[in-house]
């Protein structure tokens, strides 16, 4: 039997897709390189935007009534299993606690029968994971969050936090070192939240990851501020090891405090301001990767005047940006929602001023010669990140085309709002 994953969605979900491939390597159970030859196709989905939602629901909805065999995890299948039912009635359904129970009915989906396995239990799901020996190794440290935001469904979907085992963590990076990762990501829904539940955080994994001996990189997951004031003093500590990436990714989501008091983010925007500021003092070149939602119900035009204006404050090296859209699980969803076209306006407007920001930062690095571990290979380019995790492209046109995995030192010589262009030197 020969099987398929599609993975939609986050880092997390990444990893959790190479963990299911462990699963089904460990059973025998071979893997295609497409769906079109697959018996089986897993589809490991999401649910945090509803563009992606619909675009999940519409390939279900095709494979189904062409008679592919499929299986449905990830988010959506623990928050919308009835989605999935409607669009897709063939398609079993195993929610990501279960995943190791998908080799188990295989054969019985390849025969036409369905299976709906949704029993939640908090397990080390990390036990599952195999080192692919790949150049970049995707570890998860955790399921669920502590927090209770009005506009996200994927609580629904994780549940509470459950964070694994520091031992298993530490084992499954240097399982991935010794297999040839160079650049290890740390994945959780909120990175930030790591081990609260357990009595300890992020910062002491860190720790924990620092006394690995090897070459290698390690990029901290998404980290919501809320958490970050617990142990800020240790997190900045632990950067000192310069084998992790000078990059947060820290959620703003809003620069109005009545709109994160709405969206119940557990911090103001001053809070997030100072933050940033002891983080950048302590941390030399630190990078900042933030997300802003736009056209959050409520959301008034000095509200966004107030998110303009901590952009401009904080200047994010990347921002991500989101138009508000209902999820059905969300207390978000029940609220009067903003015009559709006003908020595709909003949006085009917060995007102006993050690409000026980030032309600006990025512009500053013309002409500066900076190290590069080069983590992967498209056909045009090979790519690797700074120590800020700054992606640097190398096009395959220059005389001297570096390898993956392997340290360089770059002339810069051109940007765009998202990437710097260099040559070997």
């Amino acid at each position: 039997m020969q099987t398929y994953i599609k993975t939609y969605g986050c880092t997390l979900n990444q990893a959790d897709s190479d963990i299911i491939a462990g699963i089904i390597g460990d059973a025998g159970i071979g893997r295609s390189d497409s769906e079109d030859d697959a018996d089986v196709v897993i589809i490991n989905t999401c649910t945090v935007k509803s563009v992606t939602e619909r675009k999940i629901l519409e390939k279900l909805s095709r494979m189904d009534r062409g008679g592919k065999k499929v299986v449905v995890t990830g988010c959506m299948a623990a928050a919308n299993p009835d989605l999935i039912a409607k669009y897709a009635p063939n398609a079993s359904i195993v929610t990501m606690p279960n995943v190791s129970h998908i080799p188990g009915i295989l054969d019985g989906i390849n025969s036409g029968k369905r299976y709906t396995i949704n029993k939640y239990e908090a397990a080390d799901r990390i036990t599952g994971f195999k080192p692919a020996g790949s150049t970049i190794a995707k570890i998860p440290i955790s399921d669920g969050c502590l927090s209770s935001c009005s506009f996200c469904e994927t609580k629904f979907a994780r549940g509470m936090l459950n964070s694994f085992s520091e031992d298993l963590i530490v084992n499954a990076i240097k399982y991935s070192i010794k297999s040839g990762s160079k650049e290890i990501q740390l994945a959780s829904q909120d990175t930030g939240a790591y081990g609260l539940d357990k009595g300890t955080n992020i910062a002491r994994l860190m720790h924990r990851i620092s006394s690995i001996n090897g070459d290698f990189r390690v990029r901290i997951g998404m980290l919501n501020p809320e958490h970050l004031g617990k142990y800020m003093d240790d997190i900045v500590d632990a950067f000192s090891d310069k084998r992790f990436y000078r990059f947060i990714h820290l959620p703003v989501q809003s620069g109005s405090d009545r709109i994160l008091k709405a969206m119940r983010r557990n911090y103001t925007a001053e809070d997030f301001i100072d933050r940033v500021a002891k983080l950048r003092k302590e941390i030399n070149g630190l990078s900042l990767e933030t997300d802003i939602i736009v056209g959050f119900p409520g959301e008034a035009k000095t509200d966004l005047e107030a998110t303009i204006d901590l952009m401009n404050c904080v200047k994010p090296d990347v921002t991500n940006i989101s138009r508000f859209a209902a999820r059905p699980h969300a207390s978000a969803a029940r609220l009067k929602q903003i015009k559709p076209e006003e908020v595709k306006e909003r949006s085009s407007q917060v995007l102006r001023v993050a690409r000026r920001i980030q032309h600006e930062i990025n512009n500053s690095f013309i002409n500066k010669k900076i190290d590069v571990l080069m983590t992967e290979e498209t056909e045009a380019s090979v790519n690797g990140r700074t120590d800020s995790y700054k992606q640097v492209v190398i096009k395959k046109t220059d005389t001297c085309i570096p390898e993956v995995g392997m340290h360089y030192v770059a002339s810069v010589y051109a940007e765009s709002a998202n990437v710097l262009y260099g040559k070997i030197i």
